[in-house]
């Protein structure tokens, strides 16, 4: 598919409809007032599309499930979420039907209430985005066994920045400009005359 597997094309696909839902329910109460009836029309048809992204990560995210390799603890966060965003797609493909059949005939009361369903839908859209990312950062769900051991064996050597306390710069000689020499003593070879240094001068030895 593309270059994905069925968890990649699951979180690219997590990503649309959850901002589509969370901005239709926006544009929902900013026109609670009904004196901007447009906003209330602009809600709907994003929560439509929105409704929609959900069902299609809903999809990818059953079948990621049965692709990825996970252990006890694994699968019982994993069933949490997957309940979760079943829930939360329920709920939204509710009120976009009942939008759908009764959007031009609502008065304000039951305007409030779909309004309401949709903040539970909300509510279960953060509880679902929480528990998808303890499954990949707390987990490790969806990255394969074998590149998981491999970045284990890297964090294990360790990585050093340049410029670290400790860590030698690249490039770094003790000869090189002289600067390195400057911090070792100095030794004057046998039978050499008495005489003078320059001011700066680091200590020697004759």
């Amino acid at each position: 598919m593309l270059g994905y597997d069925w968890p990649r094309l699951h979180a690219a696909l997590n990503d649309l409809p959850t901002a589509l839902l969370l901005t239709a329910v926006l544009f929902d109460l900013a026109g609670l007032s009904g004196r901007r009836p447009f906003l209330r029309q602009v809600g709907f048809y994003t929560m439509l599309v929105g409704a929609v992204g959900a069902v299609a990560a809903v999809i990818a995210g059953l079948q990621a499930e049965e692709h990825i390799a996970h252990g006890e603890a694994v699968h019982e966060v994993m069933e949490v979420h997957e309940k979760l965003a079943l829930f939360t797609t329920g709920v939204f493909a509710v009120v976009v039907l009942w939008r759908l059949l009764r959007e031009r005939k609502m008065g304000s009361g039951e305007r409030a209430i779909s309004t309401i369903v949709s903040l539970v839908g909300v509510g279960l859209l953060f509880a679902t985005g929480i528990y998808g990312g303890k499954l990949m950062f707390d987990h490790a769900a969806g990255v394969p066994t074998a590149v998981l051991q491999e970045e284990l064996h890297e964090r294990s050597e360790g990585h050093h920045h340049h410029g670290e306390e400790g860590a030698e710069p690249a490039g770094h000689s003790d000869s090189a400009g002289g600067e390195a020499e400057a911090d070792h003593d100095h030794v004057d070879p046998p039978g050499t005359p008495p005489h003078t240094h320059a001011p700066g001068t680091p200590p020697h030895k004759d």
